[in-house]
């Protein structure tokens, strides 16, 4: 079987299983850009993930400047401001409503130690995570 017949194969399953399952679209590679799954997807289901953005990159089939641009395009902002506030705004729901401490909260969110996590809590709500408490 040739490469190009195999590539149609792979589209044609993808089809006949999003028919069946639509709930599988955010799953299966978006086939209308062969290669790149669907970026905000992605990403809202992997934010935490305390990956370099050229492993968010590679698993979202882009190369590192073509998700950065896809990525700011989509977003309006950089990926890795993104990845920070959102990963802060996670923090926050989780210290506030879920009543969960800091020390236990930063990992879960993709922060590498606790006070880089403070310093940059504190910068982005005006307060420390331990005065939400």
């Amino acid at each position: 079987m040739t490469e190009a017949i195999k590539q149609l194969k792979v589209q044609e399953i993808a089809l006949l299983l999003l028919q069946c399952q639509p709930e599988l679209a955010g799953i299966l590679l978006d086939i209308s850009e062969p290669g790149k799954i669907d970026l905000k997807d992605f990403m809202q289901r992997n934010f935490k993930f305390n990956v370099p953005l050229e492993r968010f990159a590679y698993l979202t089939g882009r190369s590192l400047s073509t998700f950065k641009r896809d990525f700011e395009k989509l977003y309006g902002i950089t990926p890795s401001r993104w990845l920070q506030q959102k990963r802060l705004d996670e923090a926050f729901y989780l210290i506030t409503k879920k009543r969960q401490k800091a020390s236990d909260v930063y990992i879960e969110v993709g922060f590498e130690n606790l006070s880089h996590f403070s310093y940059a809590f504190k910068k982005a709500f005006g307060k420390a995570p331990t005065q939400l408490i």
